[in-house]
């Protein structure tokens, strides 16, 4: 085992039995300041997009003032702990979205045009057309920096193939990221796979044969570098010796979340697929275990950019356990059915519970002079602002962190109507560092955001 230092990001890394565990940030670790050379850079940006699908029950979603000390409506109200650090976006549209001649099939385009402002083709063949999607803008950019050009995630498997919607094909409405118009980029729905994807060391082939002589000899990815671990304490300041143990803390209760889960007898009601062993069947759990992953993967800088789908486009998934045993897309299609809203808005508010859950995640973890939070910047919406009228206008949208100082958050900011949220992108992708001319439909900037 040795210690080493990540040529690409001069992260220390601590290596063992398969594992290449990069730890976050320390002053102890950072080079020696050399006379008249510039201070240290600050801390790199990020960027996560979170898709919600089925649109949102928008009278318990937009708040009634405008400006700073907005009022947080009942499906936002998980969010007080976090609010100055929201900022609820309302007015935004995806025209991509809508039909436009095409008929039937909004939930598939609902996600394949959320990151992308591109009009899918309508097909249920190999023939599918979307386009680059803004993560993977960004990562094309500058992907190289890290580990990972960019990290894919979800909490359903759904299908890459075949007719899902309306004549659409799948691999729509299970992708909201495209690294060609041809082609989605897949996302990882298993918590074990993605922590063993940023933790092992070398070819996937060996990651599996280190990862099973890891579970045979039921022993901690952290049993492995504790020898480099130790050896490391001793470089370090008081402060950076306190900051790796409650590192090191971390990532092994989230380790044991996941071993929690491959104990798990795995019966649910609530989808129709086989749950693989290390997913939860506690959908909360899944979807923090994956927030978590995204935490681990910003804090030790394995990639920058990344995406979740807390759901697939048009999703019928059950919430019993929050007494809402009825399917989210059945429930969506409510009539004005004031029963149906009510459990509706339940939902919603569930979704954003777990999203505050990855703010506070992110606030909690010191970097430099600031946390997690304050340098990155995080996207969570539906495509579809009503799930009955299927409507793309107007859409429920949030944008989380101060992108390293350069957004005014805690806010709710009214765009003009039918500004295209691809102007979002094109503002984001500026404070990320690489800028474009444009992202899908995008007209502009949004002037909003700036402090």
């Amino acid at each position: 085992m040795s210690i080493q230092t990540s040529r690409r990001t001069r992260r220390t890394v601590l290596r063992g039995l398969g594992v290449s565990l990069a730890l976050p940030w320390m002053e102890s670790l950072a080079p020696r300041a050399i006379a008249g050379a510039a201070t240290p850079s600050a801390p790199p940006r990020r960027m996560a997009f979170m898709f919600v699908p089925n649109g949102v029950h928008l009278p318990d979603w937009t708040p009634h003032r405008e400006g700073y000390g907005f009022d947080l409506p009942h499906i936002l109200s998980p969010l007080a702990s976090v609010q100055d650090d929201v900022m609820v976006l309302s007015g935004l549209t995806h025209d991509k979205g809508r039909a436009n001649g095409d008929g039937a099939g909004d939930h598939a385009r609902s996600a394949s045009v959320f990151l992308t402002g591109a009009q899918p083709r309508k097909t249920a063949g190999e023939n599918i057309r979307s386009g680059v999607s803004v993560d993977q803008v960004a990562a094309q950019a500058a992907g190289a920096a890290t580990r990972f050009a960019s990290l894919e995630l979800g909490c359903e498997a759904g299908r890459s193939a075949g007719n899902c919607d309306s004549g659409y094909s799948c691999a729509y409405s299970s992708n909201i990221s495209w690294s060609s118009e041809s082609t989605p980029v897949g996302k990882e729905t298993n918590p074990r796979l993605v922590f063993e994807r940023l933790f092992g060391d070398g070819t996937p082939r060996k990651h599996d044969k280190h990862a099973a002589a890891r579970e045979e000899m039921k022993k901690s990815i952290l049993d492995f570098i504790s020898d480099d671990a130790r050896k490391l304490q001793n470089q370090l300041g008081r402060n950076d010796q306190q900051k790796l143990d409650e590192f090191l803390y971390g990532v092994r209760e989230v380790e044991r979340r996941i071993e929690r889960s491959d104990e798990d007898p795995k019966i649910s009601v609530d989808v129709e697929y086989p749950i693989p062993k290390g997913t939860p069947s506690d959908y909360a759990e899944h979807i923090r275990l994956m927030c978590d992953m995204m935490v681990l993967a910003f804090q030790t800088d394995r990639t920058r950019i990344a995406t979740c789908m807390f759901a697939d486009a048009g999703s019928n998934r059950s919430y019993r356990h929050i007494d809402v045993p009825d399917g989210h897309h059945d429930l969506s299609h409510h009539r004005g059915d004031a029963a149906k809203h009510a459990k509706i808005r339940e939902i919603n508010r569930f979704h954003v519970a777990q999203l505050a859950y990855f703010l506070q995640r992110l606030k909690a973890t010191p970097e430099g002079n600031g946390t997690l939070l304050d340098h990155s910047m995080i996207c969570y919406g539906s495509a579809i602002s009503d799930g009955d009228r299927h409507n793309n206008e107007n859409l429920p949208v949030l944008l989380a962190g101060h992108g390293g100082g350069s957004l005014d958050m805690g806010r709710h900011v009214r765009v003009r109507s039918e500004t295209p949220m691809c102007n979002l992108f094109l503002s984001m992708l500026d404070r990320f560092g690489t800028p474009v001319d444009f992202v899908g439909d995008s007209t502009g900037r949004i002037s909003e955001l700036q402090i």
